[in-house]
């Protein structure tokens, strides 16, 4: 026996409705993994900018050039490099002590992409 027409459009109907409320869990989902992948990343290059400061002899008000400056402080991704903006940012220094010392360029989406 077959499937009529109706029994198919109804099948496909159902499906699409799985598939509407799904799609956009996914993506949400997805946001929230890369900002809170994001904020780890920060914390741990703000940690890595305080562990330079205390071993270089630097004071509040020094600068930090870059991430790069403090990567022999924090753990380096898959490709031996200072980890990235999982959703595409970049990570901006500012000085030692100030709140906050690396920030992300994505910092004003929903959610953020900053050091709480």
């Amino acid at each position: 026996m077959g499937f009529t027409l109706v029994e198919i459009m109804i099948v496909v109907a159902i499906i699409g409705l799985l598939a509407a409320i799904a799609i956009p869990n996914f993506i949400r989902a997805r946001a929230t993994s890369q900002t809170n992948a994001c904020i780890n990343n920060l914390r741990q290059i703000d940690y890595g900018i305080n562990e330079w400061a205390l071993e270089n002899g630097q004071s509040n008000g020094a600068t930090v050039t870059s991430p790069q400056t403090v990567s022999g402080y924090i753990k380096m991704n898959s490709r031996g490099s200072v980890p990235s903006c999982p959703a595409g940012g970049t990570y901006t220094t500012s000085t030692v002590g100030a709140t906050p010392q690396v920030s992300c360029s994505l910092s004003t989406l929903t959610p953020g992409h900053f050091l709480p």
